[in-house]
């Protein structure tokens, strides 16, 4: 790693770990709830803790003033929902268009196990060799996504630590994956690369169940989180990303990060 890339990638998050919020889903499903003014959520949410923002690189002028002085990460593939097949992700931008966009790192979503894994594999490759030409750090968002993979199968655990590891051979300096459900299965997969894992929220469901798979996911060995919609459709997306940093950064139990943050525990 040049020293450029250790650089930046120290501004994503602290202490090498990460709260990270993802907020490239305009691209995808369009100003959904919490991005139609997304200058209030990028503010909110950094107010809260998040070290990072991420966002496509078109909407760069609408994060900066916002940000708080967190960390920027520009994607470079999508897909949308209404189109024929999401898991088909296409390049949107460069190397060059991250760093006009003022990005400390960029990032590249490949779906592996799917029909489309052989082009998304290249283009993750031809990004890293790009990016490190520059010293800018790549999150590869690695999933286990196609026809043969069962997320609730027993060995799904094993489709994700070959995804995390595909994010490392190819050059990769932070991977985004799924959290496969508790943290016994997912220490396989922390242990499948020596790089730092993220998980994904996914779908938006309670508080508490947010911040137990956090914690989970943070007692396998994972690095922090990348997390989307759990926090930027929290109808208090401040609170809930200080719960997540709480839980990341100061190793909080997930009820005492809830109640911390000045978030109900439910009944």
């Amino acid at each position: 790693m040049n020293t450029g890339t250790r650089a930046r990638l120290d501004r994503l998050g602290t202490g090498d770990q990460y709260v990270i919020v993802p907020m490239d889903h305009g691209i995808t499903m369009g100003a959904v709830t919490g991005l139609k003014d997304i200058e209030a959520t990028i503010d909110a949410v950094t107010r809260g803790g998040a070290d990072s923002v991420l966002t496509q690189w078109g909407i760069a002028d609408r994060v900066h003033p916002n940000k708080n002085d967190a960390g920027f990460i520009a994607h470079l593939n999508g897909s949308t929902t209404i189109g024929p097949d999401e898991n088909d992700k296409r390049q949107t931008g460069t190397v060059e268009d991250a760093l006009r966009a003022g990005a400390d790192a960029v990032s590249f979503h490949i779906n592996v196990g799917s029909k489309y894994e052989r082009e998304q594999i290249e283009g993750l490759a031809a990004l890293t060799s790009e990016a490190e030409r520059y010293g800018l750090p790549v999150l590869a968002m690695t999933y286990a996504r196609g026809p043969d993979i069962d997320a609730e199968a027993d060995e799904f655990n094993q489709a994700v630590g070959h995804a995390v590891r595909l994010g490392e051979e190819l050059g990769a300096d932070i991977v985004k994956t799924a959290y496969t459900g508790d943290a016994a299965s997912f220490q396989h997969v922390a242990d499948s690369t020596s790089l730092p894992v993220v998980i994904a929220g996914g779908s938006k469901g309670t508080d508490e169940e947010t911040l137990d798979m956090v914690r989970g996911a943070m007692d396998a060995g994972a690095s922090g989180v990348s997390m989307g919609r759990s926090i930027f459709q929290h109808d208090e997306p401040e609170k809930i990303a200080r719960a997540v940093a709480s839980v990341v950064h100061d190793d909080s139990e997930a009820e005492d990060a809830l109640h911390a943050a000045g978030l109900a525990v439910e009944a």
